[in-house]
């Protein structure tokens, strides 16, 4: 068994099909077929179940393969441990971003970034929490910045920076007549949300203090970005609550609404740059904590409570 045969498991896993395994790892697929046929006889199990074209792990697979994953990520732990030692600020940094958020801070962090770790390019993976938060578990990302607390344990955080939320209504609405407006003025079936799996759906859902089902409208609108949820707003189609890093971006000037900060001391979500607790690359990314709160604009460098 080496290092290359557990690469081959955790790919046909990931593929479920032998081709594009083979594919995605550079080798033919007789090769990877034939490597993973022997480390099965090997081990004297079966590692996946194959029905026609059809792959996929075994019981005892799954088990394997969870341990085969550690093991890749700790042999590229010895890599970048002996990069980050000659050079604690030098190699590409793998950084996940949540859609809520990056295509606002990524155009302040990425000039910074060019500038203070030039020898560390970073390259960005936007995707949901519930898919980054396992990334950096498993070493594939080095760190990712979400608005929740990290939950797996062999995980930590810095915090970065509190993020107000505004409230964006149609012109004229009701709302506007309120001297401040909190979440419990918001009334939940005029309540625009984003589609299941961002995390922001579910924060402002708490944060209105409603249960899912009271939750939709007139209409059951799930958008998949900030920008759509924004035009709704404007075309009269309800309310809705946004980050104010998207309003300092400038793209709902367009659009024809109102926005409004929401009152209160829990209208904010807090922003974490997660990582392994084990991360050799902690010195560079302290330093890249350090970068993107010195990049925000002048109000958002702040922790709020």
């Amino acid at each position: 068994m080496n290092l290359r045969d557990l690469q081959y498991i955790i790919a046909l896993s990931e593929h479920g099909h032998f081709g594009k395994a083979a594919a995605a790892c550079n080798v033919s697929q007789p090769t990877l077929s034939g490597q993973i046929a022997k480390l099965e006889e090997e081990l004297g199990i079966a590692v996946f179940h194959r029905v026609g074209r059809s792959v996929r792990p075994t019981e005892a697979g799954e088990e394997i393969l969870a341990h085969a994953r550690r093991a890749v990520s700790a042999s590229q732990d010895i890599v970048d441990i002996a990069r980050a030692n000659r050079d604690p600020l030098s190699g590409r940094l793998r950084l996940g971003v949540i859609p809520t958020l990056g295509p606002y801070l990524m155009p302040y962090v990425l000039p910074a970034a060019a500038e203070k770790l030039p020898n560390a390019p970073l390259v960005i993976v936007e995707d949901l929490t519930g898919n980054l938060v396992p990334l950096v578990a498993q070493g594939k990302l080095d760190a990712a910045i979400i608005a929740t607390p990290p939950e797996p344990a062999e995980l930590t955080s810095m915090e970065l920076f509190d993020e107000p939320f505004w409230v964006a209504t149609p012109a004229n609405h009701p709302l506007l007549a309120l001297k401040t407006i909190k979440a419990s003025d918001i009334d939940p079936k005029s309540l625009l949300l984003l589609a299941d799996g961002h995390c922001l759906r579910d924060q402002v859902v708490d944060l209105c203090r409603q249960q899912e089902a009271s939750v939709a409208g007139h209409a059951d609108i799930r958008a998949t970005s900030l920008e759509t949820l924004l035009h709704l707003t404007g075309a009269g189609f309800g309310v809705t609550l946004v980050p104010q890093m998207a309003i300092e971006s400038g793209r709902a000037s367009g659009v024809q609404m109102s926005i409004r900060p929401l009152a209160g001391d829990d209208a904010t979500r807090r922003i974490r740059l997660i990582y392994r607790r084990n991360s050799p690359r902690l010195k560079a990314l302290v330093e890249l904590a350090r970068l993107i709160r010195a990049a925000l604009p002048e109000p958002m460098r702040k922790l709020q409570k």
